[in-house]
């Protein structure tokens, strides 16, 4: 292959580099989608370049050659969960005002998405945060990391809720987010177990019990889908 002109700083990449890294971006793309959902079933653990090869567009060697390590594909695999997430249940409630109405849309939205089986077994980060609850590392690291984003957005918008007025003024927002919390994660874990759909119902019923026991006007935590605000 020959050099493209320019080859000091600044220089533009030659066609054929871009090419092969946008081909390479796509690959990368499609393993991880199947990583994800591989995973989100059986744990990072059970991630293997073997496996990932037999069932994606490349052999055994260029799977490594793409994460490096076992390691490595288990972070990429973790950061394409979160975008994945983003896409799913942050995204669809930024419709909604920030505040009550926000906090409301991503419990909603949140429930759409592990009844929707966005990841084949249910919530992606329920799944590994079980299994990597008592190990150290970079992997553990990079679940810890995404629960406490997502828990601090839940926080956030309840303590924005406090501060508008839309929920009582003595009202813990770290409080609140625990509990609405532990109600998404059982709906998504018996949802799984005992195949009954019902329970999402179930899990939004409590959610706005407590959230009217903090305060919340009812009339606010209507619908089934997230609306603009």
């Amino acid at each position: 292959m020959t050099m493209g002109r320019g080859t000091g700083t600044g220089a533009r990449p030659a066609p054929e580099t871009d090419g092969r890294r946008l081909r390479g971006d796509r690959t990368r793309r499609v393993v991880l989608d199947t990583a994800v959902q591989e995973a989100s079933v059986s744990g990072l653990d059970a991630l293997s370049f073997g496996a990932l090869a037999a069932s994606g567009p490349v052999n055994k060697s260029a799977v490594a050659g793409l994460f490096g390590s076992k390691e490595g594909l288990q972070l990429a695999t973790v950061e394409r969960a979160r975008q994945i997430y983003t896409e799913h249940v942050i995204v669809p409630a930024r419709g909604a005002r920030r505040g009550l109405p926000r906090l409301w849309a991503l419990l909603l939205a949140w429930t759409e998405y592990s009844r929707a089986r966005v990841f084949r077994g249910g919530c992606f980060f329920r799944t590994v945060e079980v299994e990597f609850d008592m190990r150290q590392g970079a992997v553990r690291d990079a679940v810890v990391a995404a629960q406490r984003t997502w828990e601090s957005y839940l926080v956030h918008h309840a303590r924005l809720a406090v501060d508008a007025g839309e929920l009582a003024a003595d009202t813990d927002p770290e409080q609140v987010a625990f509990e609405v919390g532990a109600v998404l994660n059982a709906a998504n874990d018996r949802s799984l177990l005992l195949g009954d759909d019902a329970v999402y119902d179930r899990a939004l019923a409590a959610a706005r019990a407590l959230l009217v026991a903090h305060g919340a006007d009812p009339d606010a935590l209507a619908g089934s889908t997230p609306g603009p605000g």
